[in-house]
């Protein structure tokens, strides 16, 4: 309000406000998108899938897998977009990775083993210019970074002197690469430790560039290719090498070639190495672990042409970051499914423990509405205390009011109501506790029949009720007759007639009362019949006799309504063991629909974000800076008539009448991989 009582005006927008994301690159699509990409991050943290439903197992490892997506790659990679381009190489045991990526740099950057597995922490290579972009938390942030120089990879040390976790991202700087690339040598994906499995799944999530290797002998492998698929299936940027390829194998080629059409993967680059290990002689043979130049050259130029040039590197960029954005929001929609049906199984679970608590509770209140515990000691002790024939020869003499008869024949027995009350009070406990005893046998059946129930089930001792559940029993028991008394001192203390009411003795209409509450026969035969019937008229008729009919019903409608209810907080006590595990896992607030809209926001901002991006001139590019990887430049690919080369690595595997600049190839699609080997030629003719 202002001072005048008027209402405060709108406040205007402060100029300049912007998000978080708008701060971090000044691309207004690029911003909405890693806001919306921020909400799919937190509904991906808030997401819980606790229960053992169909798929579970496979949903928890994609949202494992989405979130170190997120964290590792995408977000990183939005908020800088002129990182330099990351190449994982990635591969199975023996593959010969390491040795790949020192023959590259020409130096002992990450060292090979005998033994198995060989890779056994990750490491990064950078151009010294670059180190900044990787010392921080750009990438794999939540992997700790450890300088190392040099030294066998068992034995490195950081700067501070101590070991190296096998989870530290070891970086190296290398001089031989182009600034503006970065390989990191991953563990292997069939490691026979599932720690270094999960690692290099997440190393390759966070990857620009997929760097595949394999060899003549693996290259079927069933655990490379699911991983591949999925790369594929995510439209990931993928390149394959072929290692280890023995003279005149060259068919091995042509099958990997087959398999990768097969998977998805027809247009990835794919490189042969020929093997150089023992045996091997002249130009052929390694020297100092590294593979001869010409064996790594055909790789060493396009990874140092794609490093070098920054529009090859943008569009390679952007065509992984927009696979992986796709494949978000189809795992967030299939995420949300799974979240429904666990919310689903949620429910379900909780019902049952519901409607077998609730049919305790009708039991309860049908033994306690059928004349059933109107028997044995309860029928005894109510004869004890009310003389039962004197009372009807009163009654049949009609000896004055019925109050009057009443009088004579309890004035006097008022002590005799004790042992009514606590033959009830037994009567009445052995009926809850059978009720909750079934209750309990009939929830942990149920559970234990249903996937989602039965892995809660496991340690705890839920299949009998609460070893503590007999006193809580009696305790309610007693409140309630304590309940009872209550209200016939209230009813006779509003009515003139309390002198009367208080002559006979509370715990005598209370008594009464309670006779009354459990007079119904049904359920009772044969002369049982007329024992309950005849015990509850004398209770009625003494409870007229002092407060009236309208009274009396009302009275034992209340005192009905608060026995159901102390009974019900009971058996609610103990359902609540079995909801208690529910609520401590907090799947009833499990929602797809939450998933689902962050998923639709991102799938708009990423369309947007597309339709307004900047296209690269397809013009000459600038000379990269830094160096070049060992081998580059000593192999030129096969030209076309008009001299365009052709793509790197689309020579593997194929027939002669096949390749590019052959009569009768194929045209190659202007891919743009294509298209920046043009740009490369026309810039080292110029």
């Amino acid at each position: 309000m202002t001072a005048t009582g008027q209402p405060d005006e709108p406040a205007e927008p402060v100029d300049g406000a912007v998000s978080a994301s708008s701060a971090l690159t000044p691309d207004a699509g690029a911003a909405a998108l890693l806001d919306a990409l921020d909400a799919l991050r937190a509904r991906f943290g808030a997401l819980r899938l606790p229960l053992e439903t169909p798929g579970v197992h496979s949903a928890r490892t994609d949202l494992a897998r989405a979130t170190d997506q997120l964290d590792d790659y995408l977000l990183p990679r939005l908020r800088a977009e002129r990182a330099p381009l990351l190449v994982v190489v990635g591969g199975s045991t023996g593959a010969g990775k390491s040795t790949l990526v020192n023959s590259l740099l020409g130096e002992q950057a990450t060292a090979p083993g005998v033994l198995r597995p060989t890779t056994r922490a990750p490491v990064l290579v950078h151009h010294p210019l670059d180190a900044r972009w990787f010392t921080g938390d750009r990438v794999l942030p939540g992997l700790a970074r450890t300088s190392v120089h040099g030294t066998p990879a068992a034995d490195r040390r950081d700067d501070a002197g101590t070991q190296a976790g096998p989870r530290a991202l070891r970086l190296v700087a290398s001089g031989n690469l182009p600034q503006g690339l970065a390989l990191l040598d991953a563990p292997d994906v069939d490691s026979v430790e599932e720690a270094n499995r999960e690692l290099a799944a997440q190393l390759l999530g966070a990857a620009d560039l997929w760097l595949f290797v394999t060899t003549a002998a693996r290259y079927a492998d069933a655990v490379p290719w699911d991983l591949l698929t999925t790369a594929a299936a995510r439209r990931a940027q993928v390149a394959l090498v072929l290692d280890r390829v023995d003279p005149g194998a060259e068919e091995v080629a042509a099958d990997l070639r087959r398999l990768m059409s097969e998977h998805g993967l027809g247009e990835a680059a794919l490189f042969v190495v020929p093997e150089s290990g023992a045996g091997a002689s002249g130009d052929d043979a390694m020297s100092d672990g590294l593979l001869p130049e010409h064996a790594v050259g055909e790789l060493a130029t396009w990874l140092t042409g794609l490093g070098g040039d920054p529009d090859s590197r943008a569009r390679v960029i952007a065509a992984t970051r927009d696979g992986v954005v796709d494949d978000l929001v189809r795992r967030a929609h299939e995420l949300a499914a799974t979240a429904d049906v666990q919310h689903a199984a949620d429910t379900r679970l909780r019902e049952t423990v519901e409607h077998h608590h609730a049919d305790a509770l009708r039991q309860v209140e049908d033994a306690t509405s059928d004349g059933a515990l109107l028997r044995g000691e309860v029928l005894a002790r109510w004869q004890d205390f009310i003389g039962t024939g004197e009372f009807f020869r009163a009654l049949e003499a009609r000896a004055g009011k019925v109050r009057d008869a009443v009088g004579r024949v309890l004035r006097g027995r008022v002590k005799e109501a004790p042992h009514v009350e606590q033959a009830i009070a037994h009567g009445l406990e052995s009926v809850v506790l059978d009720a909750a005893e079934q209750a309990a046998e009939r929830t942990y059946a149920a559970w234990r029949g249903d996937a989602a129930g039965a892995a809660l089930l496991d340690g705890l001792e839920l299949s009998r009720t609460a070893p503590g559940l007999r006193p809580e029993v009696a305790g309610a028991i007693r409140a309630w007759q304590g309940d009872v008394l209550e209200l016939v001192r209230e009813q006779g203390e509003s009515r003139r007639g309390t002198a009367r009411a208080l002559s006979f003795g509370v715990n005598a209409l209370g008594v009464s009362l309670m006779i009354v509450v459990f007079a119904s026969t049904a359920g009772l035969t044969g002369l049982e019949v007329g024992i309950a019937g005849g015990t509850a008229v004398v209770a009625q008729k003494l409870l007229e006799a002092v407060f009236g009919d309208d009274a009396v019903r009302r009275l034992a409608a209340q005192a009905k309504e608060r026995l159901t209810a102390r009974v019900d907080a009971v058996l609610r006590g103990q359902s609540a063991r079995y909801t208690a595990q529910l609520d401590a896992l907090g799947t009833d607030d499990v929602r797809g629909d939450r998933l689902r809209d962050a998923a639709r926001d991102v799938a708009e901002a990423a369309q947007q974000e597309r339709a307004t991006r900047s296209r690269a001139d397809d013009g000459l590019t600038r000379p990269w800076s830094g160096g070049m990887l060992r081998g580059a430049g000593t192999f030129r690919p096969p030209t076309s008539p008009e001299g365009i080369p052709g793509l790197p690595g689309s020579l593997a595997g194929r027939e002669p009448a096949a390749q590019e600049g052959d009569a009768g190839a194929p045209d190659v699609p202007d891919a743009p991989r294509a298209r920046f080997w043009r740009r490369w030629r026309r810039k080292d003719q110029g």
